[in-house]
């Protein structure tokens, strides 16, 4: 069972192919360019060299979010395209999950934490169980000293993931001090690999969703559905 998954949900654009033996091949750029530019020429370029077709694809998974409005938009839109193509069905991984699933062993507790701008990350708090990062929180987007308060109460040390890391690094270590810490670079941000890990543990366990199904998944209304609600209350008329 081969598995093509891509990851969009921040400033690196990866794409994967594994089958439930072995990584195939992975395409990890992180870099100015826009997903829409090149999201398409990269699975171009690996399907051509692993000589793969879309019908050799059995499921076609995303990251599905948080995280950038577009960058979800475009992931989901084209894996969504080619499995209705090729008559194939999706798995939708959570981008924290797949963060997480980047360092599965480790004792500490795994913090994935995803930049979500003015100060703020989208975050959840992961823990190993049975050799696998399990979810033991809900998904968040707070504040970074919001996020430093719950680790406090969190009787451990804690290993943060994401590119919210290279923003928050120095406050994370002055604040937490020897509790916190971190992985190796190539660790660190997304990557379509470990969606594609996780969409085929779905698949297992009969886990799969129609193209139809498959939407970006959001923590808050964008910048502009807010700044278009923030226009909309102040033209409101004051009640008497």
């Amino acid at each position: 069972m081969k598995v093509l998954a891509v990851d969009t949900s921040s400033a690196v654009a990866a794409v994967a192919v594994m089958d439930e033996r072995e990584l195939l091949g992975e395409f990890i750029l992180n870099s100015k360019n826009t997903h829409s530019k090149m999201l398409v020429p990269m699975i171009d370029v690996i399907m051509k060299n692993l000589g793969l077709a879309a019908e050799d694809i059995d499921i076609y998974a995303a990251s599905s979010g948080p995280g950038s409005f577009t960058g979800l938009r475009i992931g989901v839109t084209t894996i969504k395209a080619m499995a209705f193509a090729a008559k194939k069905p999706v798995v939708s991984i959570p981008a924290l999950d797949a963060l997480a699933y980047n360092v599965p062993n480790t004792e500490a507790l795994v913090c994935p934490m995803m930049d979500a701008r003015n100060n703020q990350v989208y975050t959840a708090l992961y823990k190993l169980e049975k050799g696998m990062q399990t979810n033991i929180s809900e998904y968040m987007g707070v504040p970074v000293q919001e996020l430093v308060q719950i680790i406090r109460g969190k009787n451990s040390d804690v290993l943060f993931v994401g590119d919210g890391v290279l923003l928050h690094k120095e406050y994370l270590k002055s604040e937490l001090g020897q509790r916190c810490h971190f992985p190796p670079q190539y660790l660190l941000l997304q990557r379509a690999s470990s969606v594609a890990q996780l969409a085929l543990l779905k698949a297992a366990e009969g886990k799969l969703e129609s193209c139809f199904d498959m939407v970006p998944f959001y923590l808050r209304k964008s910048q502009a559905e807010r700044e278009l609600e923030k226009k909309s209350q102040e033209k409101m008329p004051e009640e008497k």
